[in-house]
């Protein structure tokens, strides 16, 4: 069994440089600002998707507004106003973007997810409950707040057919327990649901989803990223090892292992504002 180290001074490996080095090459950059209005990045938007760049394509045009700069992107879903991307990530086959909120495409996210978390005898059920809390959360979610993720085929794998593969949510949540690790943010986002259908996996969906989870941040405007794994699921922590999360701390013994329910471990990554170029 592979030991947790806990690090209660998280924050401290964290530290922020907001005289990173980013140079306006365009005029159409978009200026990133985080939730205390300091700028800290640009991101340089050529934007063309090209599955063997591990680049971030996007769509964007920026306009100005009272408290600062507000990204205003896409084409796709125009009932997110303002906060929405055509293509956040396009690389290895697949790309991801925003989920259109119709109730087909709702669907599918939930029987995406309700097969990676749950057993084929209760599959019914729980998909009901899912898109049943997926509605909820949309409606009551301001269009910057929360946002479901999808994956499909790129047009570069057409041996694929064009449909949902995977998915992911992302939240913003402000719990004090989270924050303690880096006490000079007021929120994070928050990530959930990451789910791959079973002949998807190990094709770097995964992969791609996280990737797309930080552009998302960087648009919103978010310092950290956090998400919660399985103690004994070697597999999905490497993976996020991979993407730059860290272990940070694990769910307490009365709250998990001796109430019979499966220890977690909490993990965090710091959002990089350097400048990317998009080619």
């Amino acid at each position: 069994m592979a030991q947790i180290q806990c690090q209660p001074k998280f924050h401290s490996i964290f530290k922020k440089d907001f005289s990173l080095k980013c140079r306006i090459l365009q005029p159409s950059n978009v200026l990133y600002i985080n939730r205390s209005n300091k700028k800290i990045g640009r991101l340089i938007v050529n934007c063309c998707c090209s599955s063997s760049s591990s680049s971030f394509p996007v769509s964007l045009t920026t306009r100005e507004e009272e408290v600062g700069l507000k990204v205003e992107v896409g084409n796709v879903g125009k009932q997110r106003g303002d906060y929405e991307v055509d293509c956040f990530v396009n690389e290895n086959g697949w790309k991801v973007r925003r989920m259109n909120e119709t109730k087909e495409e709702m669907r599918k996210v939930a029987a995406i997810q309700a097969e990676a978390f749950h057993k084929p005898t209760s599959f019914d059920f729980f998909k009901a409950k899912l898109l049943s809390g997926l509605v909820n959360r949309l409606r009551n979610s301001p269009p910057d707040r929360y946002a479901c993720l999808v994956a499909e085929p790129s047009s570069d794998n057409p041996e694929v057919e064009q449909d949902i593969v995977g998915v992911v949510n992302a939240t913003v949540l402000r719990d004090k327990d989270v924050l303690h690790y880096f006490p000079e943010a007021e929120e994070y986002l928050y990530i959930s649901g990451i789910a791959v259908l079973n002949q998807f996996r190990r094709q770097k969906v995964a992969t791609a989803l996280l990737k797309a989870c930080d552009v998302l941040a960087r648009f919103w405007g978010f310092d950290y990223l956090v998400l919660r794994a399985y103690e004994g699921d070697f597999g999905a922590r490497q993976l996020y090892t991979n993407a730059g999360y860290s272990v940070v701390s694990s769910d307490p013994l009365w709250n998990s292992t001796l109430i019979g329910r499966r220890r977690r471990v909490l993990m965090v990554k710091q959002v990089s504002y350097e400048s990317t170029n998009i080619h």
